[in-house]
C-alpha cells in the first residue's frame, strides 16, 4: 500500500499512467471487451487489469492520478449502444459521475460507435480491463497535462 494512492491502482497500471504523455489515450473496458487482442496492438502491448471492481470504481481510481485533457479537445468517450446511440445506460451514468467529480465540473462524454471504438482502442496507449460485467462499460480517456505551480516556474 502507498499513501495517497488509490489501492485499486496496481503497479502495472500506475506505470502505464505515469508513462503516458499529453494526448495519449487509455481504454477502460468491461469483461466482454476483446481486451487481450486489442491490447496487443496498443503501445503497452499487453492487457492491464483492475480486477473485481466496476468500471466506475476503476475510473475513480485512474482519475485520482491522471488529468483529463482540456475541454477544447474531447477527453472522455463512451461506447455507444448499438441501435440506440443516444441512450445512456446505468454503467455510463456512473462513470460520468466519477468524471465530473474528479474534474469538479461536468465533462460530457462523447459517443463512439462500437466498431469505431474498437479501431480507436487499437491506437490507444493501453487497455485496462475491469471486473465490470454490464454491457457497454467501455470508455476512452485522453490524458491532459498538469500545469507547473508558481514554485516550479522559477
Amino acid at each position: 500500500m502507498l499513501k495517497n494512492i488509490d489501492p485499486a491502482l496496481n503497479a502495472d497500471v500506475l506505470h502505464a499512467l505515469r508513462s503516458m504523455g499529453h494526448g495519449d489515450t487509455l481504454v477502460v473496458s468491461d469483461t466482454n471487451f476483446p481486451s487481450d487482442s486489442i491490447a496487443r496492438q496498443t503501445s503497452v502491448g499487453k492487457i492491464l487489469r483492475i480486477d473485481n471492481v466496476s468500471a466506475a470504481r476503476a475510473v475513480k481510481a485512474i482519475l485520482s492520478v491522471m488529468p483529463l485533457d482540456t475541454p477544447l479537445q474531447s477527453s472522455a468517450g463512451r461506447m455507444e449502444l448499438m441501435g440506440a446511440p443516444d441512450e445512456i445506460p446505468a454503467v455510463q451514468k456512473e462513470v460520468q459521475a466519477e468524471i465530473d467529480r474528479a474534474n469538479g465540473t461536468v465533462v460530457p462524454m462523447y459517443g463512439i460507435e462500437r466498431f469505431a471504438f474498437y479501431e480507436e482502442a487499437k491506437r490507444a496507449y493501453c487497455v485496462v480491463t475491469t471486473g465490470e460485467t454490464r454491457f457497454y462499460g467501455c470508455f476512452l480517456f485522453r490524458k491532459g497535462v498538469i500545469p507547473p505551480n508558481d514554485d516550479d516556474a522559477h
